[in-house]
């Protein structure tokens, strides 16, 4: 086992399902004490227990990351406290994607994406980068998505808002780089975890790429580790595509 990450402690937000999920596992495989951070209890507690179960260390606290400050000021000072005072690794994952089109979203949806996705980030990176910078250094990793920067035709909306979350890696990047805390992206492809026999209806937009499928959430967990390592020391204000080719190549779809 590597434990590139022996030491160190992380909070990684939306962390009971799917990418979080993957990603707390990967983290406390390399050594490090997550915080994983959601809104289901019972689902919390079953990704702490997986952990714990393979010898990690991890614990669950409940938030529900609603963009207002407070929610995320709380979160960062309890999981301080858990885990002994200070948190080397943030991921900022937790969001949320509507069911609608342009013309079809009201504007309490908009509010609500908008306070989830990018005013819930921002406001736990202005909590928890201080105290980074405070502490010796640090590292932010957002989730950003490779629909940012290549337009379809649905999810306008949520797109909009892992743009600005884009953005915010690199204004983030200048302002807490120089003060030792390193803030990168991931940008995820089409990432699925289908039952066994089942094609995804996603599994289209991935024809014509050079991966020719759906990612896992594996694939995000492992670029999130070397984000979060020692051997990204000169890494700053990048986003890593980790979408199967989907944004910088076309081939000849079979």
């Amino acid at each position: 086992m590597s434990m590139r990450l022996e030491g160190k402690t992380a909070l990684v937000t939306g962390a009971t399902s799917n990418i979080g999920r993957a990603i707390a596992e990967a983290f406390a495989t390399e050594g490090a004490h997550v915080v994983v951070s959601g809104r289901s209890a019972e689902r919390g507690k079953a990704v702490v227990d997986g952990i714990r179960a393979r010898g990690g260390r991890a614990d669950f606290v409940r938030a529900d990351l609603d963009g207002s400050a407070a929610a995320s000021r709380a979160l960062a000072q309890e999981t301080t406290q858990i885990l002994g005072g200070r948190i080397d690794i943030l991921v900022n994952n937790a969001g949320i994607y509507p069911n609608s089109t342009t013309a079809t979203t009201d504007e309490k949806t908009f509010d609500q994406v908008y306070a989830v996705n990018v005013k819930a980030p921002f406001f736990l990176t202005a909590a928890v980068a201080p105290a980074m910078v405070a502490a010796g250094g640090g590292a932010i990793i957002n989730l950003g998505s490779w629909i940012a920067r290549l337009g379809i035709p649905v999810g306008s909306l949520y797109s909009s808002t892992k743009g600005a979350v884009e953005t915010l890696t690199r204004a983030w990047a200048a302002e807490f780089g120089p003060r030792g805390v390193r803030v990168n992206a991931i940008s995820p492809g089409v990432v699925q975890t289908p039952a066994t026999g089942e094609v995804h209806p996603a599994e289209i937009m991935m024809k014509g790429t050079p991966a020719g499928r759906m990612g896992t959430p594996d694939a995000i967990a492992n670029a999130a580790v070397y984000l979060a390592s020692e051997e990204t020391s000169f890494v700053h204000g990048i986003v890593l595509d980790v979408d199967g080719g989907r944004t910088t190549t076309a081939v000849i779809a079979a």
